[in-house]
C-alpha cells in the first residue's frame, strides 16, 4: 500500500508564500518506481484542477494561472514532491493535493495514488 503525506499548507496573507510538501512511502517495500508526480487542487463549489506536474527526469508542466508563480520540484531519493507558491493570490485558496503515479515493485503494475489534501488559504 502506498501513501502520500502532504503537509505545508496553512493561512497567508496576498503576496506572500507558502511551501508545501508530500512524501509518498509503500508497505512491505511496495515500491519499484514513482513516476510522473503532481498537484492539484480544489477550491469550494469547483472541480479539481492540474496545478503542476514533474516527470522522474524532472520535466515540469503548469497550468496557465500558477505559471510564473509556482515552482514543482522532487527529490527522488526521498521519494518527495515539492510546490513552491509565490505571490499567492486569494483565488489560490484550495485544498491541494498531490498525486504520484506509482510502479508497484512485485506486480509491475502502474497505478495512480492520492494524499489527503491541504489546505491553502491566501487572505486579501
Amino acid at each position: 500500500q502506498v501513501q502520500l503525506v502532504e503537509s505545508g499548507g496553512g493561512l497567508v496573507q496576498a503576496g506572500g508564500s507558502l511551501r508545501l510538501s508530500c512524501a509518498a512511502s509503500g508497505s512491505s517495500g511496495s515500491i519499484f518506481s514513482i513516476n510522473a508526480m503532481g498537484w492539484h487542487r480544489q477550491a469550494p463549489g469547483k472541480q479539481r484542477e492540474l496545478v503542476a506536474f514533474i516527470t522522474r527526469d524532472g520535466s515540469t508542466n503548469y497550468s496557465d494561472s500558477v505559471k510564473g508563480r509556482f515552482t514543482i520540484s522532487r527529490d527522488n531519493a526521498k521519494n518527495t514532491v515539492y510546490l513552491q507558491m509565490n505571490s499567492l493570490k486569494p483565488e489560490d485558496t484550495a485544498v491541494y493535493y498531490c498525486n504520484a503515479d506509482v510502479t508497484n515493485l512485485f506486480s509491475r503494475a502502474n497505478r495512480n495514488h492520492w494524499g489527503q489534501g491541504t489546505q491553502v488559504t491566501v487572505s486579501s
